[in-house]
């Protein structure tokens, strides 16, 4: 799974999106709020791991993460 951090402006909000190996698009979600997306996908238990791995990710990178 790939987790990409979008930086917003002005009025829009920062945002996580996540994808697949073959860069699908799996969830796309605010970063205060990553609850629903999350939980729709399953990994509302690995919420603290990914959350962690997100808030220590800069702006506008792509990292891979293993769950």
């Amino acid at each position: 799974m790939y987790v990409i951090k979008v930086k917003g402006i002005a009025k829009i909000p920062d945002y996580v999106q996540l994808r697949d190996d073959k860069f699908t698009l799996l969830a796309y979600f605010r970063v205060d709020r990553p609850d629903k997306s999350l939980d729709k996908l399953g990994l509302s238990d690995k919420l603290p791991y990914i959350m962690s791995f997100v808030n220590d990710l800069p702006f506008g990178q792509i990292a891979k993460l293993d769950i």
